[in-house]
Formats: C-alpha cells, sequence, structure tokens
C-alpha cells in the first residue's frame, strides 16, 4: 500500500496541507522515473504545506504472496491487480494523485488506473509523462493515450520538446524540469582530458550503443591506450560484446546496470560521455555529466538539443554516425581548452535543473489544483443548496 514515510511535519490531519500522493516505480526498477521519484519526494519532504505519501508502481506482496512475482506473465496480472487495489484504498485520503508515467505498457498497466481512479474519486491528478518514445506511443495506441491523458487535469513533461510533441496531439503540456542534486556530483575540470571514456545507455536498439563501439574503434586507432566502460545492461549485451570482439576493441570492459549512488564515481573516472541514442526526451545521463563536468558528445535526438547546445555546453552529432562522434571525441582530446569551456557553461547551465530552480513550479502547480478543487466543490455544493426547493415552495 502507499508509503507515508517521507509525509512533511504534523500529523495526517493537522493544518490545511495538501495532501500528495506520488505513484512511481520503486527503486525495486532502476531507472531514470524512479531515480526522479525518490528526488521529487525528498525535495517535498521538508515542505511544511504538503503531505506527502507515495504508491510505487511495482507493489512487493505480502510475503505468504511474494512467490507469485517470480512466475513470468502471472507476475504482471497479480502486481497490476494489487496496485490497483492500493490506489483504491489510498486514493481516496490524498488532494491530488501526481501520477509519473513513461509509455506503452507501462503507462497502460500504471499511470491509466490511475488517471481513472483518481476520476473516479473526484481527485485532481498530474499526469508527469516522462518518455521520449511519446510520439508513437501517441500515434499508435489511440484507443488508450489520449482519451485517458485527457481525464488528467494537469499534464506535466520534462522538457520544451515534449511540450511541443503533445501539442500536435492537442494535448496541451507545461515543461518542469527533472531534478538533477548538485551535490551529489562532484565537479571538476579535466587537465589533462584523458581518453577515458563512459556510456550508460540501456543495451537496447533506442539507445544504439553499438553506435558508440564503432566510434570508439575509430578512437583507438588514434589513441590506442583508450578505455571505454559501458556502464549498463539490456537484452543486447551479448550481441554488443560480440561487436565489440569482431571490432578487436580494448580495453573495453561491459559491467552490467550500475546502481545510482555510485553512479557519482563513475562520472568521476570519466573523461569524456559517449551517447549514441536514436530517441530520447530528457536524459538523466547527460544533466549528470553536466553537474559532473563531464564533456559530452551526443547525437541530437528528441529533445536533447532542448537541454544542450552544439559548441556550447555539448558537440553535438547527427544520429547514428559513429565516424561523426569519433571525431568530435578525438576534437576533445586534441583540443583541452574547448573540452573545458563546454563543461564550465555545461555547469553552469545544470543550476536550472537543481530542487530551487523547480521547487517553486511544482509547488504553485500543487496550490492551483488544490485551489482549483475547493472551489469546484464549493460550486457543486452551491449548486445543490440552490437546486432545493425552499419549505414554502415544498408546501405549495
Amino acid at each position: 500500500m502507499a508509503d507515508d514515510g517521507l509525509n512533511t511535519r504534523g500529523g495526517r490531519n493537522s493544518g490545511k496541507r495538501i495532501r500528495v500522493l506520488i505513484a512511481a516505480p520503486s527503486l525495486d526498477i532502476l531507472g531514470g522515473q524512479s531515480r526522479q521519484a525518490i528526488r521529487l519526494r525528498e525535495g517535498l519532504s521538508s515542505e511544511p504545506s504538503l503531505q506527502v505519501g507515495f504508491i510505487p508502481h511495482n507493489p512487493r506482496l505480502p510475503s505468504p504472496l511474494g512467490w507469485l512475482q517470480q512466475i513470468k506473465y502471472v507476475r504482471t496480472v497479480i502486481t497490476t491487480l494489487y496496485y490497483c487495489l492500493s490506489l483504491l484504498v489510498t486514493v481516496p485520503r490524498y488532494d491530488i494523485v501526481h501520477i509519473f508515467s513513461a509509455s506503452y505498457y507501462s503507462y497502460l498497466f500504471c499511470a491509466a488506473p490511475a488517471i481513472l481512479i483518481a476520476k473516479l474519486f473526484g481527485k485532481r491528478s498530474i499526469l508527469n509523462y516522462r518518455s521520449g518514445e511519446a510520439e508513437d506511443h501517441l500515434q499508435n495506441w489511440r484507443l488508450t493515450a489520449r482519451p485517458i491523458m485527457r481525464l488528467a487535469d494537469v499534464i506535466v513533461v520534462p522538457s520544451g520538446y515534449l511540450v511541443d510533441l503533445f501539442a500536435r496531439f492537442n494535448l496541451p503540456a507545461t515543461a518542469i524540469y527533472n531534478l538533477v542534486e548538485l551535490d551529489r556530483f562532484s565537479y571538476r575540470e579535466r587537465r589533462p582530458l584523458k581518453p577515458v571514456f563512459l556510456t550508460s545507455r540501456l543495451l537496447e536498439p533506442l539507445y544504439n550503443v553499438g553506435c558508440v563501439l564503432r566510434a570508439f574503434a575509430l578512437i583507438q586507432k588514434e589513441y590506442p591506450e583508450a578505455e571505454l566502460t559501458v556502464a549498463a545492461d539490456g537484452w543486447m549485451r551479448p550481441e554488443l560484446e560480440q561487436l565489440a570482439a569482431d571490432l578487436k576493441l580494448k580495453a573495453t570492459r561491459f559491467i552490467g546496470r550500475v546502481p545510482f549512488d555510485q553512479m557519482p564515481e563513475m562520472y568521476d573516472a570519466a573523461d569524456i560521455y559517449l551517447t549514441a541514442t536514436n530517441l530520447d526526451n530528457m536524459p538523466a545521463s547527460i544533466t549528470e555529466c553536466m553537474a559532473c563536468g563531464v564533456p559530452v558528445v551526443t547525437t541530437d535526438a528528441g529533445g536533447i538539443p532542448y537541454i544542450v547546445k552544439h559548441e556550447e555546453s555539448c558537440l553535438m552529432i547527427p544520429k547514428d554516425d559513429h565516424v561523426a562522434m569519433a571525431e568530435a571525441a578525438i576534437r576533445l582530446l586534441r583540443d583541452n581548452d574547448l573540452a573545458v569551456r563546454l563543461t564550465q557553461r555545461a555547469r553552469a547551465d545544470s543550476a536550472k535543473f537543481t530542487w530551487n530552480a523547480v521547487r517553486a513550479e511544482w509547488i504553485k502547480l500543487y496550490q492551483k489544483l488544490a485551489s482549483d478543487g475547493v472551489s469546484e466543490a464549493a460550486s457543486k455544493g452551491n449548486s445543490s443548496t440552490q437546486s432545493q426547493p425552499s419549505e414554502s415552495s415544498a408546501r405549495l
């Protein structure tokens, strides 16, 4: 059920605090959404005007039934049913339901039920949509995507890219940036810049890690001592490891997925970050590199040009162009002043992703929704009172 462990000061019924329920993946699912959810909860926990609860998209079943979550397919059905039951029990105790969402089945099984149940109980809802695959989702899942999204009171996305994209489908959206905790990432200038590379995108077709490997093969021809760490996992890992072998790459390590609390060490050990994604929104890996002082070579996919600029805070290349990626990386190695200039600007720009920068936007949104809810309830109450016949008219 819902976790109220991050509630703000005071008891449940004290004052006139706005009660916000966050529905998002827990850290049992290691990824961008779960990390953003914990960051948001931590930030909101110190707000005296709010009472914050949490309900995971992926709840753990009570121990006697936990074994069911080990069975493929069965776990999806059982977890979804238990999640919906948790929503039905918990949503009535809150004013606003803040729903994190990805695309496709994640949206269908996690976000859609929360929107519908919030509507059922007359609660305000925020759909906090975060997927770079939004265009395909909105275009091809017409029965479940747009109609249910329109039931949410507000759609919030992390970048202007998704605001523009949602507008094409007549879905108004508001942009509030993802959070980066600068105090968790140590900034340093890389002088001299060494050929030590990092990539941490999932090993799936969307993120095109094969392009990074092909670029690294060209880099190693110029810098035989170059190193590459692939800090991620995915179903393509065997295929990509074979590609690395076929390219005869040296000093290339596939270390699997790295827990979030260990990522600052990974960034600190790297001198250049490479990402060849074909589709994206606001990748946390780039904003975290901005905070750490790691120069970034990235494709111009999706929302990335909305958060970094070519020749200002990164080097940007066309999608699926490993030659251009290698040339950009070699350019950084040959021009240390350029690398430092890019990272200094990126670090300054990363301030807009901090809690201090986005806090007021979330608080203002919650207050507006809560105020609208009170006004609507009062309006319904007045309408109901006015519709009752007076004692004299009743007698007549």
